[in-house]
């Protein structure tokens, strides 16, 4: 398990650059005593592997923006990819205070070798012609983040999925894959949700594509206070969901999607094994068993397809 003794560490996302894996997290002091306070102190830290068990923290990534700026508060999570000249672009969540409530958008930075990171402005932030705004007074927060980018599977620029949610329906019921689209990864275009409101969820957090033996899924989390009246009379306490589709970008069941793993962990992650037509499944060790915030990203375990659900082994090195 990656943890750190002096603070607490939560969500995270992957890179591979061919000859180690990268660990990008979200980490904020103990000296807060209180785990909820982390959320308006993360900063962006970083650890490299050479099999996906042992790290080694190297100097942190990202910590947020002197104000007045949209990451003044905090930095959260989000994506790392390579443009094709071999710059690496890190997608990340900024955070910032309106009214006392929290508004996320999405910036970026690059580096040319995934240690040195140069910020580059904020890109994307919720168009209010698809998706719920502050004034519209349906959510705690303006839902916004975890930016999640891709290419375009025929090659027609670059794609970023982004939690958000929809202006219409119950308030607990709107979470969508938000959708922006860009040519360069530089300048991006809003674009309608690919996924419709009144699929179970409030929010659908840190969401990524994977395509395990030909079958392509959406992986996401959504903890039990934010399903939807209808989905928590069902007694789920919510976790790490997964949701099949007919491609990368869709469309997925996410009515049907499969609980993938309880609220133990969090935010898991499908991981792909460099040279391997393999996945691993990793994520953040979330409550226990007295329901208390515990944080430290957990070892790899095995993922196969089984009679088309997803099933997670014991941890094994890979």
């Amino acid at each position: 398990m990656f943890a750190l003794p002096e603070a607490w560490v939560w969500d995270f996302w992957t890179a591979d650059d061919g000859e180690q894996y990268h660990l990008f997290f979200l980490y904020a002091s103990r000296a807060l005593k209180d785990p909820i306070a982390r959320h308006r102190r993360a900063a962006i830290g970083h650890a490299v592997s050479s099999d996906l068990v042992t790290w080694t923290r190297v100097e942190d990534a990202l910590v947020h923006g002197d104000g007045p700026a949209f990451d003044e508060l905090a930095t959260w999570t989000g994506s790392v990819i390579r443009h094709p000249d071999g710059t690496w672009y890190l997608f990340y969540t900024g955070t910032r205070l309106v009214d006392g409530k929290n508004v996320q958008s999405v910036g970026y930075a690059t580096s040319p070798d995934l240690f040195d990171w140069t910020k580059q402005g904020q890109v994307a932030e919720a168009d209010g012609r698809w998706y719920e705004r502050l004034a519209d007074e349906g959510w705690h927060d303006e839902a916004f983040r975890d930016p999640c980018v891709l290419a375009d599977p025929d090659g027609d620029g670059w794609h970023m999925l982004v939690t958000a949610r929809g202006r219409t329906g119950p308030a607990d019921d709107r979470g969508v894959v938000g959708h922006y689209w860009s040519p360069d990864l530089r300048a991006w275009e809003g674009r309608p949700p690919l996924s419709e409101v009144g699929q179970g969820f409030g929010q659908l957090e840190v969401m990524h594509t994977a395509v395990v033996d030909g079958q392509p899924f959406l992986v996401f989390s959504c903890l039990g206070e934010d399903l939807s009246a209808a989905h928590r009379a069902t007694g789920t306490g919510g976790g790490t969901w997964a949701a099949k589709g007919d491609s990368v970008l869709g469309p997925w069941d996410l009515a049907g999607a499969q609980l993938l793993a309880d609220r133990r962990l969090y935010v898991g992650r499908l991981v792909p094994l460099r040279g391997r037509d393999e996945w691993v499944f990793m994520a953040f060790a979330h409550e226990d068993a007295d329901g208390r915030f515990v944080g430290g990203v957990i070892d790899p375990r095995p993922v196969s397809l089984v009679d088309g659900r997803l099933v997670i082994g014991t941890p094994t090195v890979p």
